[in-house]
């Protein structure tokens, strides 16, 4: 079989069980939101396909470009972007927006894998710091939109992928415990809402019509959910509008109110599987910067997943961040689809001793 046609259907498979678990519960909120979230799945699927079949080594000598491209995305927002609800991600492109933060994860993953995979570059202090500002840059400009979520997630995959490369013990732990020691400085860079989320967490009854509100009514949409769900088309919690964002952030909850908990164990059952796969993958990669690839791209999917679905069981705080290829949304769907497009191209590859390196 041409490799060129290579499909891996251990990826693939997972993909379509959540998107169509995504338009069967957002048919029941809203079949507008339905159709287009179709829209953005092939579209997504159409640039998987064509990213299948561009060598992934490619990326790997193209990272300096797409680390401008990046920035470019970042900046464009604050340059031309409109306030909504108070932050500034969104890029106006005709009729279409495209969130910023999403759609350039998998621009991040390539520039932190490739800059990893370089040789000695793991065990050079300098390059380490460098790391960190290219990690750091992106990472604040994200922050400021304001996006806590997506910047937890970029941290959550810098972090990945520099805790799988060659860096020294002793970087590493210098590192967790700068991290550690200068964590409370981040409370003085959070928003006035963003502060008052991660109080509310603790007590969300403090505030149920106001800064718990969110968490309160996630966690009886999924609690009324049952076993077996109130049926599609009949969660008084998503239905009624009573549980705010029922398409993207709170989606899970909307899912496991009208499918109940059968339903949303068989989603975290296929989102286990997706995982494995990418890890599978990781193991077997070719070489260190497709290694380090796939375990930036699990750190991605994994670090939204937990997110998401922490914050809908009120487990977590509210960030707002999407469950990717169930949240309705066309920048997440098309990241998600991309970075996959990545690892398909050389999931069947067999391991090589030769590392990618330059110097």
């Amino acid at each position: 079989m041409n490799r060129r046609f290579f499909i891996d259907w251990q990826l693939l498979i997972p993909v379509f069980i959540l998107t169509a678990s995504s338009l069967t519960i957002l048919t029941s909120i809203s079949p507008q939101l339905a159709a287009s979230q179709l829209i953005f799945f092939i579209t997504g699927l159409l640039l998987f396909f064509l990213i299948s079949n561009l060598h992934y080594r490619i990326h790997f000598y193209l990272y300096i470009p797409y680390m401008f491209i990046a920035l470019a995305f970042l900046l464009l927002p604050i340059l031309f972007g409109a306030v909504t609800r108070g932050s500034i991600r969104w890029i106006q492109i005709g009729k279409f927006t495209l969130q910023s933060s999403e759609i350039i994860k998998p621009l991040l993953i390539i520039i932190f894998s490739a800059f990893l995979a370089q040789k000695n570059i793991a065990s050079s202090l300098k390059k380490l710091i460098i790391y960190l500002a290219i990690f750091s840059i992106p990472a604040f400009l994200i922050f400021k939109q304001p996006d806590l979520g997506s910047t937890l997630v970029v941290t959550a995959i810098w972090s990945a992928i520099l805790f799988v490369s060659d860096i020294p013990l002793f970087y590493l732990i210098s590192l967790l415990a700068f991290t550690v020691i200068s964590s409370p400085l981040i409370w003085k860079f959070l928003a006035d809402y963003q502060k008052q989320r991660l109080i509310v967490f603790l007590n969300p009854y403090a505030d149920p019509k106001g800064a718990g509100y969110h968490m309160l009514q996630s966690i009886i949409a999924i609690g009324s959910g049952g076993i077996f769900g109130r049926g599609l088309g009949s969660g008084i919690q998503s239905q009624l509008r009573f549980l705010p964002e029922n398409h993207t952030d709170f989606i899970f909850a909307s899912l496991t109110e009208e499918l109940g908990l059968i339903a949303a164990f068989f989603i975290l059952a296929v989102f286990f599987f997706l995982l494995k796969r990418l890890l599978d993958i990781s193991r077997t990669a070719p070489d260190k910067f497709s290694q380090l690839l796939a375990i930036g791209i699990f750190a991605m999917i994994f670090s939204q997943t937990v997110i998401n679905i922490g914050m809908n069981l009120g487990i977590l705080p509210i960030t707002g961040i999407t469950l990717p290829l169930v949240s309705y949304g066309g920048s997440s769907m098309l990241a998600t689809m991309i970075s996959l497009g990545f690892i398909n191209n050389f999931s069947s590859k067999p391991i090589h001793k030769k590392i990618l390196e330059i110097k």
